[in-house]
Protein backbone atom coordinates (compact mmCIF):
# COMPACT_ATOMS: atom_id res chain seq x y z
CA UNK A 1 0.00 0.00 0.00
CA UNK A 2 1.74 3.53 -1.03
CA UNK A 3 2.08 6.46 1.59
CA UNK A 4 -0.32 8.06 -0.27
CA UNK A 5 -3.09 5.32 0.12
CA UNK A 6 -2.51 4.84 3.90
CA UNK A 7 -2.93 8.72 4.16
CA UNK A 8 -5.79 9.95 2.33
CA UNK A 9 -7.82 6.32 2.21
CA UNK A 10 -10.82 8.88 1.21
CA UNK A 11 -9.40 9.71 -1.99
CA UNK A 12 -11.51 9.73 -5.08
CA UNK A 13 -14.54 9.78 -2.73
CA UNK A 14 -17.65 12.17 -2.47
CA UNK A 15 -18.85 13.02 1.03
CA UNK A 16 -21.62 15.41 1.72
CA UNK A 17 -21.73 16.69 5.13
CA UNK A 18 -24.99 18.95 6.23
CA UNK A 19 -24.83 21.37 9.26
CA UNK A 20 -21.55 22.04 8.10
CA UNK A 21 -20.80 25.43 9.30
CA UNK A 22 -19.98 24.85 12.99
CA UNK A 23 -19.52 22.09 15.57
CA UNK A 24 -19.06 18.28 14.30
CA UNK A 25 -20.41 19.29 10.97
CA UNK A 26 -17.54 21.95 10.54
CA UNK A 27 -14.64 19.43 11.84
CA UNK A 28 -15.90 16.19 9.56
CA UNK A 29 -15.74 18.03 6.72
CA UNK A 30 -12.16 19.02 7.39
CA UNK A 31 -11.23 15.76 8.35
CA UNK A 32 -12.79 13.76 5.63
CA UNK A 33 -11.61 16.87 3.36
CA UNK A 34 -7.88 15.53 5.12
CA UNK A 35 -8.31 11.48 4.19
CA UNK A 36 -8.80 12.61 0.56
CA UNK A 37 -12.59 13.10 -0.03
CA UNK A 38 -13.59 16.20 -2.08
CA UNK A 39 -16.53 17.34 0.28
CA UNK A 40 -19.35 18.86 -0.33
CA UNK A 41 -20.54 21.04 2.47
CA UNK A 42 -24.02 21.97 3.12
CA UNK A 43 -25.89 24.52 5.62
CA UNK A 44 -27.87 27.82 5.79
CA UNK A 45 -24.73 30.30 6.84
CA UNK A 46 -23.15 30.51 2.53
CA UNK A 47 -19.91 32.78 5.12
CA UNK A 48 -19.34 30.44 7.11
CA UNK A 49 -19.08 28.17 4.46
CA UNK A 50 -17.08 29.86 1.75
CA UNK A 51 -14.78 30.05 5.29
CA UNK A 52 -14.66 26.59 5.35
CA UNK A 53 -13.80 25.75 1.62
CA UNK A 54 -11.23 28.36 1.79
CA UNK A 55 -9.39 26.59 4.73
CA UNK A 56 -9.95 23.19 3.57
CA UNK A 57 -8.36 24.36 0.42
CA UNK A 58 -5.51 26.18 2.10
CA UNK A 59 -4.78 22.60 3.67
CA UNK A 60 -4.47 20.56 0.19
CA UNK A 61 -7.96 19.43 -0.07
CA UNK A 62 -11.20 19.63 -1.98
CA UNK A 63 -14.70 21.46 -1.25
CA UNK A 64 -17.65 22.79 -2.68
CA UNK A 65 -20.40 24.68 -0.92
CA UNK A 66 -23.87 24.30 -1.39
CA UNK A 67 -26.16 26.94 1.30
CA UNK A 68 -29.06 25.11 1.54
CA UNK A 69 -31.35 25.09 4.70
CA UNK A 70 -31.98 20.81 4.90
CA UNK A 71 -35.99 21.37 5.99
CA UNK A 72 -36.36 22.84 2.52
CA UNK A 73 -37.05 19.81 0.14
CA UNK A 74 -36.86 20.78 -2.77
CA UNK A 75 -33.71 23.22 -2.50
CA UNK A 76 -32.12 20.07 -0.55
CA UNK A 77 -32.74 17.98 -3.63
CA UNK A 78 -31.25 20.86 -6.07
CA UNK A 79 -28.07 20.61 -3.86
CA UNK A 80 -28.29 16.84 -4.75
CA UNK A 81 -28.90 17.12 -8.42
CA UNK A 82 -25.78 19.74 -8.16
CA UNK A 83 -23.56 16.51 -6.93
CA UNK A 84 -24.49 14.40 -9.39
CA UNK A 85 -23.94 16.81 -12.27
CA UNK A 86 -20.79 18.33 -11.14
CA UNK A 87 -18.97 15.61 -9.28
CA UNK A 88 -20.57 12.24 -10.19
CA UNK A 89 -22.73 11.81 -7.19
CA UNK A 90 -21.95 11.12 -3.56
CA UNK A 91 -20.67 8.59 -1.43
CA UNK A 92 -20.44 9.33 1.75
CA UNK A 93 -23.35 11.48 3.45
CA UNK A 94 -22.80 12.71 7.32
CA UNK A 95 -26.30 14.02 8.32
CA UNK A 96 -25.27 15.94 11.03
CA UNK A 97 -27.45 19.40 10.80
CA UNK A 98 -29.71 19.24 14.38
CA UNK A 99 -30.90 22.02 17.40
CA UNK A 100 -31.07 20.90 21.22
CA UNK A 101 -33.82 22.90 22.91
CA UNK A 102 -34.46 21.09 26.04
CA UNK A 103 -37.08 22.65 28.15
CA UNK A 104 -39.80 20.70 30.67
CA UNK A 105 -42.33 19.29 28.51
CA UNK A 106 -45.45 21.24 30.93
CA UNK A 107 -43.96 24.53 29.25
CA UNK A 108 -45.39 23.65 25.91
CA UNK A 109 -42.97 25.15 24.14
CA UNK A 110 -44.83 24.04 21.02
CA UNK A 111 -42.92 25.74 18.64
CA UNK A 112 -39.37 24.63 20.09
CA UNK A 113 -40.88 21.18 19.89
CA UNK A 114 -41.56 21.43 15.78
CA UNK A 115 -38.26 23.36 15.24
CA UNK A 116 -36.62 20.47 17.11
CA UNK A 117 -38.99 17.86 15.17
CA UNK A 118 -38.67 19.08 11.76
CA UNK A 119 -34.64 19.80 11.79
CA UNK A 120 -33.58 16.41 13.74
CA UNK A 121 -36.00 14.33 11.63
CA UNK A 122 -37.44 15.92 8.80
CA UNK A 123 -34.04 17.25 7.87
CA UNK A 124 -32.76 13.97 8.32
CA UNK A 125 -35.03 12.69 6.28
CA UNK A 126 -34.65 15.27 3.24
CA UNK A 127 -31.46 14.31 3.07
CA UNK A 128 -31.95 10.54 2.97
CA UNK A 129 -34.52 11.28 0.25
CA UNK A 130 -32.23 12.91 -1.81
CA UNK A 131 -29.35 11.54 -1.64
CA UNK A 132 -29.96 7.72 -1.18
CA UNK A 133 -30.06 6.95 -4.53
CA UNK A 134 -26.72 8.13 -5.08
CA UNK A 135 -25.04 6.06 -2.12
CA UNK A 136 -26.48 3.19 -3.84
CA UNK A 137 -25.30 3.46 -7.60
CA UNK A 138 -21.93 4.66 -5.53
CA UNK A 139 -22.39 0.85 -3.40
CA UNK A 140 -22.91 -0.65 -6.55
CA UNK A 141 -20.24 1.05 -8.59
CA UNK A 142 -17.86 1.56 -6.06
CA UNK A 143 -18.31 -1.24 -3.66
CA UNK A 144 -19.13 1.12 -0.98
CA UNK A 145 -20.65 4.29 0.14
CA UNK A 146 -21.10 5.20 3.59
CA UNK A 147 -24.57 7.09 5.40
CA UNK A 148 -23.46 8.16 8.86
CA UNK A 149 -26.56 9.75 11.03
CA UNK A 150 -24.85 12.07 14.07
CA UNK A 151 -28.00 10.84 16.76
CA UNK A 152 -26.72 11.52 20.66
CA UNK A 153 -26.34 9.66 24.05
CA UNK A 154 -29.82 10.74 24.49
CA UNK A 155 -31.36 8.40 22.52
CA UNK A 156 -30.66 6.10 24.96
CA UNK A 157 -30.31 7.91 28.50
CA UNK A 158 -32.80 9.67 30.08
CA UNK A 159 -32.41 13.59 30.77
CA UNK A 160 -34.81 15.35 32.68
CA UNK A 161 -36.09 18.24 30.22
CA UNK A 162 -34.93 16.79 27.11
CA UNK A 163 -37.77 15.14 26.24
CA UNK A 164 -37.80 15.83 22.86
CA UNK A 165 -35.10 16.02 21.75
CA UNK A 166 -34.46 12.77 23.30
CA UNK A 167 -36.79 11.46 21.40
CA UNK A 168 -35.73 12.97 18.08
CA UNK A 169 -32.33 11.30 18.52
CA UNK A 170 -34.01 7.80 19.44
CA UNK A 171 -35.53 8.16 16.37
CA UNK A 172 -32.25 8.53 14.32
CA UNK A 173 -30.49 5.54 16.02
CA UNK A 174 -33.74 3.31 15.15
CA UNK A 175 -33.81 4.85 11.90
CA UNK A 176 -30.33 4.12 11.68
CA UNK A 177 -30.89 0.27 12.10
CA UNK A 178 -33.27 -0.50 9.85
CA UNK A 179 -31.97 1.92 7.19
CA UNK A 180 -28.64 -0.89 7.88
CA UNK A 181 -31.09 -3.84 6.94
CA UNK A 182 -32.36 -2.34 3.51
CA UNK A 183 -28.88 -0.97 2.22
CA UNK A 184 -26.07 -3.20 3.42
CA UNK A 185 -26.85 -5.65 1.24
CA UNK A 186 -26.78 -2.77 -1.42
CA UNK A 187 -22.51 -1.90 0.17
CA UNK A 188 -24.17 1.10 1.60
CA UNK A 189 -22.79 1.46 5.02
CA UNK A 190 -25.08 2.51 7.63
CA UNK A 191 -23.78 4.09 11.27
CA UNK A 192 -25.56 5.71 13.82
CA UNK A 193 -22.57 7.87 15.95
CA UNK A 194 -23.86 8.80 19.31
CA UNK A 195 -22.03 11.21 21.33
CA UNK A 196 -22.05 12.67 24.59
CA UNK A 197 -21.71 16.15 25.80
CA UNK A 198 -19.57 17.93 22.80
CA UNK A 199 -18.44 21.60 23.59
CA UNK A 200 -20.45 23.14 20.23
CA UNK A 201 -22.83 25.91 19.21
CA UNK A 202 -25.66 22.98 19.98
CA UNK A 203 -25.74 24.57 23.64
CA UNK A 204 -25.70 27.97 23.00
CA UNK A 205 -29.25 27.37 21.17
CA UNK A 206 -30.34 26.40 25.08
CA UNK A 207 -33.19 28.69 26.84
CA UNK A 208 -34.17 26.83 29.49
CA UNK A 209 -32.35 27.76 32.43
CA UNK A 210 -32.64 24.48 34.34
CA UNK A 211 -30.88 23.04 31.56
CA UNK A 212 -28.19 25.85 31.01
CA UNK A 213 -27.53 25.43 35.10
CA UNK A 214 -26.73 21.31 34.12
CA UNK A 215 -24.79 21.97 31.16
CA UNK A 216 -22.49 24.73 33.08
CA UNK A 217 -22.09 22.53 35.88
CA UNK A 218 -20.90 19.32 34.18
CA UNK A 219 -17.93 21.47 32.38
CA UNK A 220 -16.80 21.25 36.36
CA UNK A 221 -16.55 17.80 36.58
CA UNK A 222 -15.66 16.63 33.12
CA UNK A 223 -14.12 17.68 30.15
CA UNK A 224 -16.06 18.01 27.49
CA UNK A 225 -15.64 16.21 24.07
CA UNK A 226 -13.88 18.20 20.88
CA UNK A 227 -15.85 18.43 17.65
CA UNK A 228 -12.52 17.64 16.67
CA UNK A 229 -12.76 14.31 18.25
CA UNK A 230 -16.04 13.23 17.13
CA UNK A 231 -14.63 13.89 13.44
CA UNK A 232 -11.80 12.05 14.40
CA UNK A 233 -14.16 9.17 14.90
CA UNK A 234 -16.25 10.01 11.95
CA UNK A 235 -13.44 9.69 9.62
CA UNK A 236 -12.82 6.30 10.98
CA UNK A 237 -15.57 4.97 10.12
CA UNK A 238 -15.67 6.16 6.47
CA UNK A 239 -11.97 4.92 6.47
CA UNK A 240 -12.58 1.11 7.34
CA UNK A 241 -12.18 -1.52 4.86
CA UNK A 242 -15.97 -1.88 2.55
CA UNK A 243 -16.52 -4.93 4.27
CA UNK A 244 -17.01 -3.37 8.18
CA UNK A 245 -19.80 -1.74 9.33
CA UNK A 246 -19.96 -0.29 12.62
CA UNK A 247 -23.44 0.15 13.42
CA UNK A 248 -23.72 2.29 16.43
CA UNK A 249 -20.85 4.21 17.81
CA UNK A 250 -20.82 5.42 21.20
CA UNK A 251 -18.44 7.84 21.95
CA UNK A 252 -18.50 9.93 25.74
CA UNK A 253 -16.47 12.29 27.64
CA UNK A 254 -14.40 9.99 29.92
CA UNK A 255 -16.13 11.15 33.42
CA UNK A 256 -19.72 11.73 32.16
CA UNK A 257 -21.49 9.02 33.74
CA UNK A 258 -24.68 8.77 31.75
Amino acid sequence: MSTQTTAQPLQGRVAVVTGASSGIGEASAEKLAALGAHVVVLARRADRLTDLVARIEKNGGNATAIAVDVTDKAALQGAADRVEAELGGADLLLNNAGVMLPAPIEELATDQWQQQIDLNITGLMNAIGAFTPQLVKAGEERGVADLINTSSIAAQNIFPTFAVYSGTKAYVTHLSRHLRTELGSKNVRVSAIEPGIVGTELQSHVTDQGALDWLEGSKETMDWLTSEDVAETIGFLAALPPRVNLQQVTIMPTAQAS
